[in-house]
């Protein structure tokens, strides 16, 4: 039982748990409205380029506006406003449902609501992740919070497209908005009831820009973070659209319909949630910098590979390893980052993690429609392979350079000492990256 113990160690601490049992409830909620929406669109429009063009729309506030809320973010209380951007959440969701049930939802109802949620994450997202760190009680733990939480994401998108593919079967679309609605109330009970010590907020009296410069300064100035960012800016970009194009391989490729779609999006959140569970099982954060790469590179195989298949079963298999390698790949990012920043920039680094992650979702996704259009869904999930893994071999050749850099902060932090039974630093970070 110990390594299970292990696995689920961050859940020690009270507020930690009552924040990933909330979100457990509230994210299968959203995952289903994801899932309902791109067969909402699909089903009114039967266009890629509109699936496109809605995943761009809930996700180009993110690029714009995230590196804004990471400077506001570093200034306020971050209990404060993850209730705000939780309730607000609820709102577009009460509001998705209403119109889709009434039936008379349209696709520009569907882009302005889409635009609303790009603006609430925004700001969720760096709130969240810098929110995180002061939730665990025992700092040693903050990796593992990091997996579970990934884990958790994860585990519900394995739930929420199963149950979103059952319920538009058998009743619509609207259904899922109005469940993902309720469930907020899960996770905003949990935050309330929290009580959270979070360290005195510097009243910042230098103007907005000046925080902002100094944030993109920062994580554009140290390697490490800059590599780590442009490889998941990439792969964002090139390889994450593929949820997009989901209900065109269900549909058309794979002879099914909503419950196919179903049955991809949890086998690509299955593979998701056990990548983010092999992360939580590594007891150190030793060794990310060589896995990130080879995430990519898994995740750029399983795309090359899901654009030949027209086995349904063997579709089901590839997308959970691309689920996989996509998980890891952001997490092992997320957990790095959060491990080098420093405490004072952490908001604006997340949010240009957010920005690297989500913001250049937006793009990825109306390339991805636009492409679809004219080469084919397979065609475009090669050629997003093909990029994922050149730019993972790009990050490779860097790594010893990232090592250099990082290992000042290693030892600085207590994750390394100078040497281990003689065996000089550098020895030691060669052997476990």
């Amino acid at each position: 039982m110990q390594p299970i113990k292990e696995i689920f160690r961050a859940l020690r601490s009270k507020n930690y748990r009552l924040f990933f049992f909330g979100q457990f409830v509230s994210l299968t909620g959203t995952w289903m409205t994801r899932i309902a929406t791109i067969w909402l669109v699909y089903r009114l429009t039967h266009s890629a380029f509109f699936l496109g063009l809605v995943g761009f729309a809930s996700q180009i506030p993110s690029f714009i506006l995230t590196p804004v809320a990471g400077v506001i973010v570093d200034r306020l209380n971050l209990h404060r406003l993850v209730i705000v951007t939780q309730c607000l959440a609820m709102l577009q969701s009460a509001l998705l449902a209403a119109l889709a049930l009434s039936g008379v939802i349209s696709i520009g109802q569907i882009l302005a609501l889409n635009i609303f949620q790009g603006l609430i994450d925004s700001f969720d997202m760096p709130t969240r992740q810098s929110f995180m760190i002061h939730l665990i009680e025992d700092k040693q733990d903050l990796s593992n919070a990091i997996a579970l939480n990934s884990s958790l994401v994860n585990g519900t998108r394995l739930i929420g497209p199963s149950l979103a593919g059952i319920l538009i079967a058998a009743s619509s679309e609207g259904i899922c908005f109005l469940i993902d609605s309720l469930s907020y109330i899960a996770v905003i009970a949990a935050l309330l009831a929290m009580d959270v010590t979070l360290p005195s907020r510097k009243r910042a009296h230098e103007h907005l820009f000046h925080g902002l410069k100094e944030g993109f300064r920062y994580v554009s100035g140290f390697v490490p973070i800059r590599a780590i960012l442009l490889l998941l800016a990439l792969v964002s970009l090139m390889g994450m659209p593929y949820a997009i194009l989901m209900p065109i391989f269900a549909d058309k490729i794979l002879g099914g319909g909503p419950y196919r779609l179903g049955f991809l999006m949890g086998a690509s959140g299955c593979g998701a949630l056990l990548g983010a569970l092999y992360l939580a099982s590594r007891k150190s954060v030793i060794g990310l910098g060589r896995i990130i790469p080879q995430a990519a590179i898994t995740f750029g195989i399983a795309l090359i590979a899901f654009s030949f298949s027209r086995s349904f079963r063997l579709s089901l298999v590839i997308i959970s390893l691309a689920g996989f390698g996509m998980m890891v790949e952001m997490a092992a990012s997320n957990t790095l980052l959060q491990t080098i920043v420093d405490d004072d920039k952490r908001g604006r680094t997340m949010s240009f993690f957010a920005m690297s992650f989500t913001g250049m979702a937006p793009f990825g996704s109306l390339l991805a429609g636009t492409l679809a259009a004219r080469i084919g869904a397979p065609g475009t999930l090669f050629f997003g392979g093909i990029v994922c893994i050149l730019g993972a071999v790009l990050f490779m050749r860097r790594l010893p350079l990232l090592r250099e850099k990082i290992r000042p902060i290693y030892l600085r932090k207590g994750i390394l000492r100078e040497a281990i039974s003689g065996v000089d630093i550098a020895t030691q970070l060669e052997s476990t990256e």
